[in-house]
């Protein structure tokens, strides 16, 4: 269930984010480097595709502030192309160490709950302010690039662990 106030969503962010930070402990280069065998994505690439998208997020939001054309979910993109996409960003953070993609990811977190603080419950939870919303309030966006995607990389890393073990 999506979370409907700001303290829900500042909640269950840091919940999901604690929990991906627990797995990532005791996992070396060696593994996190180690393609899935199913896909071919590896648990580094999890990292930067979440740390990417966290990224998408506020360049969103920071275009619709600017009143300046906001691709969603990425200029020449639709919904139905993500595979596409995602391929793509795989390839362009390709060279990114998996010490560098943990660090990227520590820091989009605390730019996320940075952002989530510096914005009050009516901006987060009130009507969408921007056309690229769609029907969702701020908060349902954040919560998107945040805690899903933290949910979603942790059950994946797992996955992977299970099968390479």
């Amino acid at each position: 269930m999506a979370a409907k106030t700001k303290q829900e969503l500042v909640d269950i962010t840091e919940k999901e984010f604690a929990k991906l930070q627990k797995l990532l402990v005791d996992i070396d280069e060696e593994l996190a480097l180690t393609p899935h065998p199913e896909d071919g994505i590896s648990m580094k690439d999890t990292l930067t595709h979440r740390v990417h998208w966290n990224d998408l997020f506020f360049g969103w939001y920071e275009n619709g502030v600017a009143g300046k054309p906001v691709h969603v979910p990425a200029e020449g993109y639709k919904w139905n192309q993500l595979k596409d996409y995602n391929r793509k960003v795989r390839e362009q953070t390709a060279s990114v160490s998996w010490a560098k993609a943990k660090k990227q990811l520590d820091q989009a977190h605390v730019r996320l709950m940075n952002f989530v603080q510096e914005h009050s419950e009516k901006e987060l939870y009130g009507p969408p302010a921007y056309d690229w919303q769609g029907k969702w309030p701020l908060g349902r966006w954040i919560e998107s690039t945040g805690p899903s995607h933290y949910r979603s990389a942790a059950k994946y890393i797992r996955e992977i662990k299970r099968k390479l073990s």
